[in-house]
């Protein structure tokens, strides 16, 4: 199984539509506090559907609480600021795949935690600076889990 974690997420939305991400295609999903918002809150509810019944849901005091629980996988971070295309990396089940805030991704004492071969970025246009956090979680998601060959998909 695949896992995504989403560092300090703040729009309730995203992490709805993330929720909704992870049922289809079989990954747990984990927060990282703080938190932008409450998990009850009306619009994470709305964007997630009914799939929140569907998906492990956990939310971490701190990203070390996280990688503890997952006990110490390989993490993946996507970040504007890598040089390495998603698409070069090799995944495996198990791995976890980070994403930092909306508003300013992940922080560098967070990136510096990953090893540079396993810091990724989305290709975009030069003058783009970020794509929607539930998106570029999309692209990852279904990229690491067609590697893995879609297991247990229909």
């Amino acid at each position: 199984m695949l896992h995504v974690i989403l560092f300090q997420p703040e729009i309730p939305p995203n992490t709805g539509n993330v929720i909704r991400l992870c049922a289809n295609a079989g990954a747990s999903l984990h927060l990282v506090r703080p938190l932008g918002f409450e998990l009850d809150h009306a619009k994470l509810r709305r964007a997630g559907l009914d799939y929140h019944e569907f998906v492990n849901v956990m939310a971490h005091a701190d990203l070390a609480a996280c990688l503890a629980w997952l006990q110490q996988p390989r993490v993946f971070a996507f970040t504007s600021h890598a040089t390495r295309r998603f698409t070069d990396a090799r995944f495996a089940d198990d791995d976890a795949l980070l994403f930092g805030r909306e508003t300013s991704g992940l922080p560098d004492d967070v990136l510096q935690t990953v090893p540079e071969s396993r810091r990724l970025r989305l290709p975009m246009q030069p003058d783009s600076r970020s794509l929607n956090l539930s998106n570029a979680a999309a692209i990852a998601v279904y990229e690491a889990w067609r590697q893995l060959g879609f297991p247990g998909s229909v």
